[in-house]
């Protein structure tokens, strides 16, 4: 962080040198507080508000820190993922999974991150909506069943070999060939990016406007083994990220576990029992006595928590083992070996995470969906994420459209449809509304639906309409909708 000295206005000193100089942005996070002190002043860098000068770099904690209870007795934080719920209740998750492997939760709520100055509107805020999925799977067992599916989609990559030649240069690969090629280290993680990929063409983002670029080890997050960001490339704010895929492998349950003392372990049961040869340790406290005088009881406590293959394969090698600040003997510890039967062992689950921000998925989704055509607006979501899927409206408001035109309204809302009715204003104002607000059909009755029972349907995008009966309109509709029709076929074409 960075702070004006004339106005006293903070600012992120690596987002002013990735706007201001066009360092990237995985330059601009590695440098530390003596580093961007110097390209501040390289680039002469100052407080975009009113023009003066910074002081020097500080760190700052992006978490909002509270006090909690009557008497403010206990420090809190905001959380800053929804992640962290599903960790500490994994025990009572996996037993809902029926105690079965591979398995995902998925989180949405509100996070905090206390950011120094959020612009960009929805790209950047200091609470938004997160969805976090975390999907726990056997590391000894890394296959995933949904691969064959997925194997041929492209991903466009920007590895972080490039990255380090400042290049931005685009590695196209299938899936497949980004894990043969190493490029991507879990199928897990590779099939979950090519599913977000594909959620994003739904939401109307081509592929040729997505990438995801790969994290350098200075730029992950520390539970992180690999980590890539998903980018969609915005007019107005650029390439901007929307969703992230982390492999944190087995941090955040052992680290759970440590803290905690809950076992966050899961027992596998092997297929056949295996006969192993196993180490013990004990403290020989007739020597640990003399040696450590009062503290040989502490010292015993120690051995017997430590590990004892570690403790046996040190005295062999060393001839001696240290635990905490005491150097143990061979003459200290008895070690056995006895053969015991394992019917199985006890491990935790690696974590692969997609994580995407709600808020942003809304911006990249208008953004998308607006274009122009003539003078008029319009909203072309897909039809899938519309809000409304068709407006009713009657041709004029006099003889007996208007109550023709409520009964197929209600219709359709006792079909299920959302739908919204309007007779406001003339039938081409109407159509401009539905237009502007992304409603993909306009369904009108008019003269010809008195005699015919028949009704028009105008495409939101190309302006066409057809015609078809007010009986065939349910079915016609939810195919449509389920995309497995195109507005052609939901009638005749309809000339005026």
């Amino acid at each position: 962080m960075v702070e004006c000295l004339k106005c006293r206005k903070k600012f992120r000193a690596d987002h002013l040198l990735q706007e201001r100089a066009k360092i990237s942005e995985s330059e601009a996070e590695k440098l530390r507080l003596k580093e961007l002190t110097k390209a501040i002043e390289k680039y002469d860098i100052h407080c975009p508000e009113c023009g003066g000068t910074f002081g020097e770099p500080k760190h700052f904690l992006t978490m909002f820190k509270t006090t909690i209870g009557p008497h403010s007795g206990a420090i809190g934080y905001g959380r800053p993922e929804a992640a962290q719920g599903i960790f500490v209740e994994f025990k009572r998750l996996y037993e809902m999974a029926r105690e079965k492997l591979p398995f995902g939760v998925m989180q949405v709520g509100h996070a905090l991150r206390n950011e120094i100055s959020p612009r960009q509107g929805l790209i950047r805020l200091r609470e938004f909506t997160i969805i976090d999925l975390e999907f726990f799977f056997d590391p000894d067992e890394p296959n995933c069943f949904l691969l064959e599916d997925l194997e041929n989609e492209t991903l466009r990559l920007l590895l972080a070999e490039n990255k380090l030649k400042s290049s931005e240069d685009i590695t196209e690969v299938l899936v497949k060939e980004a894990l043969e090629n190493g490029y991507i280290k879990a199928e897990w993680q590779a099939v979950f990016m090519a599913l977000a990929k594909k959620l994003l063409i739904e939401l109307g983002v081509p592929a040729e406007r997505q990438r995801f670029i790969e994290k350098l080890p200075w730029e992950r997050a520390h539970y992180s083994l690999q980590s890539f960001d998903q980018e969609v490339y915005l007019e107005r704010w650029g390439w901007v990220e929307v969703s992230g895929h982390a492999y944190r492998t087995d941090y955040d349950l052992r680290s759970h576990m440590k803290s905690s003392g809950v076992d966050m372990s899961i027992f596998k049961e092997y297929e056949k029992p295996v006969e192993k040869d196993q180490v013990f340790i004990k403290p020989v406290m007739a020597k640990l006595g003399p040696t450590f005088k009062g503290e040989g009881t502490k010292v015993a406590e120690m051995i017997l928590k430590a590990n004892p293959e570690e403790v046996a394969d040190s005295l062999k090698k060393r001839g001696h083992f240290v635990i905490g600040k005491y150097k143990l003997l061979p003459e200290h510890i008895t070690i056995d070996h006895k053969k015991v039967v394992e019917r199985g062992k006890h491990f935790i689950p690696h974590v692969i995470e997609p994580s995407f921000g709600s808020d942003r998925l809304v911006q990249v989704a208008l953004e998308y969906a607006y274009r122009t055509k003539g003078e008029r607006a319009l909203l072309s979501f897909p039809q899938d994420i519309a809000p409304i899927q068709a407006g009713v409206y009657p041709l004029v408001s006099k003889d007996g459209l208007p109550e023709k035109a409520s009964e197929v309204y209600k219709m359709m809302l006792d079909e299920g449809f959302v739908v919204e009715y309007d007779e406001a204003g003339s039938i081409g104002r109407r159509y401009a509304r539905a237009d502007e607000v992304g409603v993909p059909l306009g369904i009108t009755v008019d003269y010809e639906t008195l005699s015919e029972k028949t009704v028009t349907i105008r495409d939101r995008d190309s302006w066409k309409q057809v015609r078809t009966r007010i009986g065939d309109l349910p079915a016609l509709l939810r195919n449509y909708f389920r995309g497995k029709t195109s507005f052609e076929d939901l009638g005749k074409p309809f000339e005026r």
